[in-house]
């Protein structure tokens, strides 16, 4: 997710020089807070078979949880809005990854288990993205479908949802980007309405990007 790098780094500049991270993780359970690393992260109860399916339909296969159910438990462990959802498959095994603009006016990324929903560990975010902030809620403003909704709305007919973003990145209303992965292991990129949850195929830059190699070719 979009906000990963800056959390690395933050976390790493503090351990080599000694001072205090800006990011904050906490464990699923009531724990002090601790500088989040990798190694302290508990592992995930699923692992993805290493097989000759695309990477993103054998993530799709293994997660028992549904990225509905993933929202769900980052709220309930943080309350807030739900602006991102991403199955990943990472050191701690399988996870879903949320992120939740907190009540609390923070920047939150919640890890949980793909197979049972546990809360692996999160982080507050303290980078002070103000700008950032005003953006996600001027997006989220006037909203009625959420992105649990919009997974749920998305799935009924294009398979297992991998990942959900609110995008706002040039456009005039913000969409709902959802992936998912059918049956049949096909992905689809889709974009979903956040007013009316109406679900439209997302435009392929693929096209544009083979129409330029045309080109170029013919220009030789």
């Amino acid at each position: 997710m979009k906000r990963n790098i800056v959390i690395a780094t933050v976390a790493a500049a503090a351990l080599v020089g000694g001072g205090t991270a800006t990011a904050v993780a906490f464990s699923g359970d009531s724990a002090a807070p601790s500088a989040p690393s990798a190694s302290a992260t508990p592992r995930s109860s699923v692992d993805v078979p290493d097989d000759d399916v695309h990477e993103d339909a054998r993530e799709a296969r293994a997660a028992t949880v549904s990225a509905p159910q993933a929202a769900a438990a980052a709220l309930k462990a943080t309350p807030g809005t739900v602006t991102g959802i991403d199955l990943d498959q990472d050191r701690p095994g399988l996870v879903w990854e949320v992120d939740v603009l907190g009540k609390d006016g923070t920047w939150h990324e919640v890890t949980l288990d793909a197979g049972n929903a546990k809360v692996l560990n999160q982080h507050v975010e303290h980078e002070g993205d103000d700008h950032g902030i005003a953006r996600a809620r001027a997006g989220l403003k006037g909203t009625t479908v959420d992105a649990a909704q919009a997974a749920e709305k998305a799935a009924a007919t294009y398979g297992k949802v991998t990942s959900v973003d609110l995008d706002d990145d040039h456009r005039s209303t913000p969409v709902w980007e959802v992936e998912t992965v059918s049956k049949d292991g096909k992905e689809h990129q889709l974009n979903v309405d956040p007013k009316t949850a109406a679900v439209t195929v997302a435009p392929q830059d693929k096209d544009n990007d083979d129409n330029d190699n045309d080109n170029d070719g013919q220009d030789d």
